[in-house]
């Protein structure tokens, strides 16, 4: 019998350096929660936007959501109200 050597298991994944990993997170709605938000820093009092259902990828519900999210997380005060055909959204007055 020959040499009993165990062989050592190989990775099933690759690897790399661990500088190199992407530390933050892009979710599904950035880009219109993001757009909405620079749309609200140019938003006079007493206005608001009017985003149309149908340009959504997403339900009105996961993009209200995830527009929280971002402004819990900013600190910002924004109300939003929906109809059949847009999601409005404003700044909440302090």
């Amino acid at each position: 019998m020959a040499g009993s050597r165990t062989k050592a298991a190989s990775a099933h994944f690759k690897t790399m350096v661990q500088s190199d990993v992407p530390q933050g997170r892009n979710g599904k709605h950035k880009e219109i929660v993001s757009i909405i938000l620079d749309d609200l820093d140019q938003l006079k009092a007493g206005a608001a936007i009017k985003v149309p259902l149908a340009e959504l990828d997403a339900s009105k519900e996961k993009v209200r959501s995830a527009l929280n999210r971002a402004t819990r997380k900013a600190g910002r005060k924004v109300a939003t109200a929906t109809d059949a055909t847009f999601l409005y959204v404003w700044n909440e007055s302090a």
